[in-house]
């Protein structure tokens, strides 16, 4: 089996960086492990620290600390027609500029914890070529992976 390629957005990662033991903490420790590749685009980036900045300012070294141990790649956002085809899904500019990024990268599962504009969202599940999921159905998703190539 291949190394699969899993994208962050802001409240998943802001989740893993909030529990030390929950399902994103998790994919945090798997991807530091090699087990899987971790990947986030620069708007989550630049979301993540203006968050932390209002709600946790004693956690931004921790953030940058999780983000070098777990090898999180940055990828670069998805084209002008990318971010408008999401937008068409998603309904919101902020997250299809997320989306948009994710889905130029060949990501294999989108972790979220945005019910309204992804979890929740049957268009985009019916349309995204990668899972979309919360931190635990990912991890349910990366165990049957691993089940079915044994």
């Amino acid at each position: 089996m291949s190394i699969p390629d899993v994208f962050l957005d802001t409240s998943a990662l802001f989740s893993g960086i909030w529990s030390a033991t929950g399902g994103a903490r998790m994919l945090l420790k798997l991807g530091e492990a090699g087990a899987i590749n971790l990947f986030v685009s620069s708007q989550v980036l630049t979301e993540i620290e203006s968050v932390l900045r209002r709600k946790l300012p004693q956690n931004l070294g921790i953030l940058a600390l999780l983000l070098d141990r777990s090898r999180v790649s940055v990828i670069s956002s998805g084209s002008e027609d990318q971010i408008a085809a999401c937008n068409g899904i998603v309904n919101y500019l902020p997250d299809a500029v997320v989306l948009a990024a994710a889905w130029t990268a060949k990501i294999d599962c989108f972790v979220t914890l945005d019910r309204k504009h992804f979890l929740d969202n049957q268009q985009l599940h019916d349309t995204a070529p990668f899972a979309v999921g919360t931190p635990g159905s990912c991890l349910a998703w990366y165990r049957n992976k691993l089940s079915s190539t044994s």
